[in-house]
C-alpha cells in the first residue's frame, strides 16, 4: 500500500468518525428537546460524510480506470479500505436513526 493510498482511507475514517459523532450529539440534544441544534448537527455530520465520499469517490475511479486499461486493483485492496468503508456505512446507518429519533422526540415534546 502507498503512504498516498493510507493517508486517503485515514482521511475517509476521520470524516466519518466525525460524522458518526455528530449524529450520535444529535440524538442526544434532541432528547433534550433542542431540535435545531440537533439538525445543525444533522447538518454538520452530512459535511463531514461529504468528506469522505469524496476521497471514496476517487478511489473507484482510480480503480475502475486499473480495469480499463487491464491493470490489477490488488493494492488498492486492504483491510484499511474495508475498515474505512464500514465506518461510512455505518455512518449512514446511524444518520438514519438520528434522524427518525429526532421525529420521535419532536412528536413525544
Amino acid at each position: 500500500m502507498t503512504e498516498e493510498l493510507e493517508l486517503t482511507l485515514f482521511q475517509i475514517i476521520t470524516a466519518a468518525g466525525g460524522s458518526k459523532s455528530n449524529y450520535i450529539g444529535a440524538i442526544q440534544v434532541a432528547k433534550e428537546g433542542k431540535f435545531d441544534e440537533a439538525e445543525q448537527l444533522i447538518k454538520d455530520g452530512d459535511e463531514f460524510l461529504a468528506q469522505a465520499h469524496d476521497p471514496h469517490a476517487k478511489l473507484l475511479a482510480q480503480e475502475a480506470q486499473l480495469a480499463v486499461e487491464g491493470k490489477n486493483s490488488a493494492d488498492l485492496v486492504c483491510l484499511l479500505l474495508i475498515h474505512a468503508e464500514d465506518q461510512m456505512m455505518s455512518c449512514e446507518v446511524f444518520k438514519q436513526m438520528a434522524v427518525e429519533f429526532i421525529e420521535l422526540y419532536k412528536k413525544l415534546a
